[in-house]
């Protein structure tokens, strides 16, 4: 049998530590029987083969990819291929390129007092990403984020006021699914350094994103 094809793109602000989080996704990706590409290239995004992957994964703050690039990449989502990000990934890759936020479907606006600790809540219980995990403090960035009122929201945290008063009791996803034309998106906020992605529920909700994105679970 085939194996389903992954690329992986990193690159960008060093403080997140994207070339190590792209290592450990191409080990959830191997561990699951995937041939994965990693590479800091952003190009590999619009190159004339990308349709052929199952799954995209952007590892990458900020960033420029050429129009005509772009239009690959997204014309490839479109017509069924994954895309999958994690914290800076997709909430705040290619900020300037409109299509790509119309797939990302969210966008990185704040993280109120930085490192804090918050509690993560489970929406979507029975939803094969958030199955049997229970809601769990985490210590981190909390992700203030713009996102298509169109996502499915599995896991949602709940800003308490104390460091941006005029954002007290918002509620705001951390975990998302939705679609982009035939293509699977997934999100999740956590994972502001690689480190983190060791964390038991972090690396069980980012596995299985990256698995249902890819059309795997």
């Amino acid at each position: 049998m085939t194996k389903r094809k992954a690329l992986v793109v990193y690159g960008g602000m060093e403080l997140h530590t994207p070339g190590e989080g792209a290592e450990v996704v191409r080990q959830i990706l191997e561990e699951h029987d995937f041939a994965v590409q990693v590479t800091d290239d952003y190009d590999a995004l619009g190159a004339d083969d990308v349709g052929s992957n199952a799954l995209v994964v952007p590892v990458i703050t900020d960033g420029v990819l050429e129009p005509e690039k772009m239009g690959r990449l997204i014309a490839a989502v479109q017509a069924g291929t994954g895309l999958a990000g994690y914290h800076m990934g997709l909430a705040t890759s290619f900020r300037a390129s409109v299509p790509f936020r119309y797939a990302a479907s969210c966008y990185w606006v704040s993280h109120p007092g930085n490192i804090i600790t918050y509690q993560v809540d489970i929406t979507r219980p029975y939803h094969p990403i958030m199955e049997g995990i229970d809601r769990f403090e985490h210590t981190s960035e909390q992700y203030y984020l713009n996102y298509d009122p169109a996502v499915e929201v599995l896991a949602t945290t709940t800003f308490s006021g104390e460091f941006h008063p005029w954002r007290r009791n918002v509620v705001m996803p951390v975990v998302f699914t939705t679609t982009h034309g035939q293509g699977r998106v997934f999100y999740s906020s956590l994972g502001h350094t690689a480190d983190e992605l060791e964390l038991p529920n972090v690396r069980l909700i980012l596995t299985r994103g990256l698995l249902w994105a890819a059309g795997a679970l």
